[in-house]
Order: structure tokens, then sequence, then C-alpha cells
């Protein structure tokens, strides 16, 4: 999947689910956090529209659910000076890549590609999952609500549990809060073939 970034969801998508596809046979999970929270939905819908067998559960975190209506104003095409602004504000880039220009030359375009991947994305309505979801999400985190997270239990026709951590959006990094520890243990109990140490 090299070449130029993708600026578009469902292309992405159609593209992550031709490699599951053709690389696993076996039982498997899916998980992404913020916008990877949101390819893991589109994808895991995919691979049942195709009729596709072995995925057992969806992992999401730092997102709210898809049809949770977006307020917030597109940043993808801001001028630059704006954008890296926005950057800092989120506090998801390394500060040592905002602070380096010629390494901010290399990523910007690819980081516009991300943002406008999630700010140009529309929810379409559609048949709920019949895997289950678990959903993480930070306390503090100020653009995913608790209630915004318990709404993901509309997207499944089974189980939907919603697991809530100490930090703000980048709460997975919180070495004090639990959620690896937390994450591992969900998905031995969604897979339980998996042997605890490949963990």
């Amino acid at each position: 999947m090299g070449g130029q970034a993708f600026t578009q969801l469902m292309p992405l998508v159609k593209a992550v689910t031709d490699c599951i596809d053709h690389e696993t046979s076996a039982p498997y999970c899916l998980y992404g956090h913020s916008m990877g929270a949101l390819i893991s939905f589109e994808v895991a819908r995919e691979l049942f529209r195709r009729h596709r067998a072995g995925l057992r559960h969806l992992f999401v975190s730092g997102r709210r659910a898809p049809q949770w209506p977006r307020k917030e104003r597109k940043t993808f095409d801001l001028p630059r000076d704006r954008f890296l602004d926005e950057l800092k504000r989120l506090d998801g880039t390394p500060l040592e890549v905002l602070h380096d220009p010629q390494l901010m030359e290399v990523f910007i375009d690819v980081l516009r590609a991300d943002f406008e991947v999630v700010e140009t994305y529309k929810y379409n309505p559609g048949e709920r999952l019949p895997c289950p979801i678990t959903v993480y999400g930070g306390l503090q985190d100020e653009d995913v609500s608790v209630e915004s997270c318990e709404a993901w239990r509309r997207q499944t026709s089974v189980v939907c549990k919603v697991r809530m951590f100490p930090g703000d959006h980048f709460f997975i990094r919180n070495p004090l809060g639990d959620f690896i520890a937390a994450l591992r243990g969900d998905l031995l109990s969604a897979v339980p073939e998996l042997h605890p140490e490949s963990l």
C-alpha cells in the first residue's frame, strides 16, 4: 500500500481489507486508536459485507461512535502555521518532529492526508456488526466524551463494553492507567487460542 497517502477513508478501507483477505485465515481481532478506530470499524463492516469469517472482536479507543455528530471545524487545509498550531494543541506529534523543519517537510503532507481522511468521513447507516465491540476512552479527553463512547453500543448486535481510563486523548500512553494490561486481558478473552506470552 505504498505510494501517495490516502485522503479518503473508503479507498483506504478497501485496501486494508484486501490485505486481510489475502494474509490471514486464523481468528483475529481489530484494534485502532482515534483515526485507527474509524478505519478498524469500517474495515470490520467491509469484512462482514464480503462474508469473511475470522473477525472475533473489534477494539477501539480514543474515538467517538461513528454516528456521533462532528462539531469541530476542518483543519487539514489550514495554512501551514495554523496547521502546526493544531498539531501542537492535539499533543500527538513528538515535539522533536514539530520543531525540526526538515522532518516536518517530510511529514506534513502525510499528516494533512490523515486529517483529511477523518474530517471528510461521512457515516452511512448499515447493519450492526455481528461481533462484540470494546471501547476504551480517556476520562479527560475533551473531544471524546463518555457519552460518545457509550454510543458505540448502537454499532453491534451483540455485546459492547466501555472502559474509561485516566488521561486525555492519548491516555493509552499513560503508564499509570493500566490500559495495556486491560487490552491484553481483553484480547486473550476474545481469542483464547492466543498464547499470553505472544502479547
